[in-house]
């Protein structure tokens, strides 16, 4: 108690001298800042008002962050139940933290979590019989303020956090492929000599479009041979004056729609459904299709890998039979109460980050996150509705942070 009540004293006698102008009393000018904090024999924040002193520090060790005040009185310890006390911690965005304290050990200690940032200002009351204690101080981190040419410049982009609707997707990748029974290979009726040929390769045919007159062997009457389909002639195996006997005189393919063959692993096929929603493209992005999931192998292959089948509009003949493809599918769908934009998160402290903008202040905001789609992630804590927080650029607000220094120091 010795060591304290000598350290007490020499404190009184360097804050007399201007030696460490931590916090303010009640008496000193508002605006007045500190360029250093005197330290406690526990590491806190040590306030001197006459023969009054309070030592606040934030407890975080294996508990949630609280805090712990010890009081001093003529530089020896006070009981806690013999201290009145109120802080209250003015955080921006006008949020005051107003503590309830508990008698513990040597110490009071808050009944409310600290949550973070630690970044507030400090206003404390301490009563010890006659002895009054009255201080305001600051304690920041993660807080930079910025002029509006320097947030022009640096192009320091702002959203208002709020709802947002989250959609998850697998990606694929697969090849386009026609679809069963659009392809029709087209023979004679009856056997007879070609006596005239219609069309030629790359000719869009409709049903009942003659392709081709054959003169039967054995009647000598002549008929026409029809497409059985709409589509494209895409072969044609005879000529004026050949035999029509049993071989393959055409080949007609309906490409108007096509299939679209996915490869899907077993994370990927546990969340595949038939009916589900897909977005086809392809490599190059040139151009995107809206189709539905239509079929799910049974069965995986010997790679592990499951097919699953797309069928997408093919109207203007872009998606060719063999053409390597992507395909985004919809799994699922969320509507959550607040999100921000993946763009904005940072860490600090290890810890996931947002920056909040207040005025020309911007500070960091811890955020608890939930589940994510590619531009958005669900905020289960550590942010409010309606706050402005930075979707560009927020990098450089940290880098400018842990320039001025990023200590946690309590």
């Amino acid at each position: 108690m010795t060591l304290i009540k000598n350290l007490f004293v020499t404190l009184t006698l360097s804050l007399a001298f201007g030696v460490f102008p931590s916090a303010h009393s009640a008496t000193e000018a508002a605006t007045e800042h500190s360029e250093a904090e005197a330290k406690g024999p526990n590491g806190g924040t040590l306030l001197t008002d006459g023969p009054l002193a309070v030592e606040i520090t934030i407890y975080e060790s294996g508990v949630p962050p609280e805090m712990r005040v010890y009081t001093y009185l003529d530089g020896e310890l006070v009981k806690p139940d013999k201290v009145a006390l109120e802080v209250t911690l003015h955080r921006l965005g006008n949020v005051n933290d107003e503590l309830t304290f508990i008698s513990e050990g040597d110490y009071l200690v808050s009944t409310q979590t600290i949550v973070e940032p630690h970044s507030y200002e400090v206003s404390v009351d301490a009563v010890v019989k006659t002895a009054r204690g009255d201080w305001h101080y600051e304690a920041f981190e993660g807080r930079v303020t910025l002029s509006d040419r320097v947030i022009s410049q640096a192009n320091i982009l702002i959203e208002s956090a709020g709802p947002q609707s989250l959609t998850f997707k697998e990606h694929l990748f697969g090849v386009v492929a026609p679809v069963n029974g659009s392809k029709a290979r087209v023979t004679a009726t009856y056997r007879g000599k070609v006596t005239d040929v219609h069309v030629a390769v790359g000719d869009k045919v409709t049903q009942g479009q003659a392709l081709a007159t054959i003169t039967n062997a054995a009647s000598g009457v002549a008929y026409k041979i029809e497409s059985p389909i709409n589509g494209e002639l895409t072969e044609r195996f005879v000529t004026v004056g050949e035999i029509a006997d049993e071989q393959v005189l055409f080949e007609v393919v309906d490409l108007s729609s096509v299939w679209v063959e996915l490869s899907a692993f077993p994370e990927n096929i546990e969340k595949l459904q038939v009916g589900q929603v897909a977005e086809v493209y392809d490599l190059h992005q040139h151009k995107r299709v809206r189709g539905n999931v239509i079929y799910i192998a049974p069965a995986m292959t010997g790679g592990h890998i499951a097919r699953a089948r797309v069928q997408i509009d093919n109207s203007d003949g872009h998606w060719r039979p063999g053409m390597h493809v992507r395909a985004d599918v919809i799994t699922g769908e969320k509507e959550v109460a607040l999100a921000v934009k993946k763009s904005a998160l940072q860490t600090f402290r290890e810890m996931p980050v947002v920056f909040g903008k207040f005025g020309n202040t911007f500070e960091v905001r811890m955020v608890e996150l939930g589940e994510s789609d590619e531009e958005y992630v669900e905020v289960l804590g550590g942010l409010t509705v309606g706050t402005n927080y930075v979707v560009g650029n927020s990098y450089l607000l940290k880098a400018d942070v842990l320039k001025d220094g990023a200590s946690h120091d309590h």
